[in-house]
């Protein structure tokens, strides 16, 4: 089947974003758009970054980089630092990536868009598809509302991540998620 509708794919990590290709592609023109103010520190932000190039180059998909705003994001986080993994902190984190991304289909013609966060087993799809779906009605072009953990979405990602090798950090990426991690929850 040759692939059909174009749909920008919010990616976060090359990990998340294998087992997603591999499932959108069936029906989509994929592009990736890697946009993650919240990715801390820099270091990591550009390991992750650089896996995705690679990732991207090796299955030849299109890959759009947007500059992080991290003012923007600390910002818009301010006042959620101390809550857990899950809390408003992750959903308005969500909703400003998700909101450039629409930003960035509408300015490239493109009327799908969609994130590869749910294909964490630690993300809740419902708070990730109601966020996805207010951007999708502000823009006025449609939010792909799938649950890509569903199906062992996550274990699929993990042994492809395995395969090629890649880079799978332990945090979700801001700075409070990695304090998480340090005292031994899971993100």
């Amino acid at each position: 089947m040759e692939p059909g509708e174009e749909l920008l794919l919010h990616v976060c990590c090359a990990p998340c974003a294998t087992y997603v290709i591999d499932v959108l592609s069936e029906q989509y023109s994929v592009t990736i758009f890697f946009y993650n103010p919240n990715i801390y520190p820099d270091k990591e932000y550009q390991r992750r970054l650089g896996e995705v190039r690679r990732y991207a180059a090796l299955h030849d998909v299109p890959l759009i980089v947007a500059e992080p705003d991290v003012a923007a994001w600390y910002e818009r986080v301010r006042g959620h630092e101390q809550e857990s993994e899950g809390g408003k902190r992750c959903e308005l984190c969500f909703a400003i990536r998700l909101d450039r991304t629409a930003a960035a289909a509408v300015d490239r013609g493109i009327r799908v868009f969609t994130t590869t966060l749910s294909v964490s087993p630690y993300k809740d799809f419902r708070l990730i598809e109601r966020v996805g779906l207010n951007a999708a009605h502000d823009y006025g072009i449609s939010f792909l509302a799938r649950d890509f953990k569903k199906n062992d979405g996550y274990r699929k990602s993990c042994a492809l991540s395995k395969e090629y090798g890649l880079y799978r950090q332990h945090y979700c990426g801001c700075r409070y998620s990695m304090k998480d991690t340090e005292h031994g929850k899971k993100t």
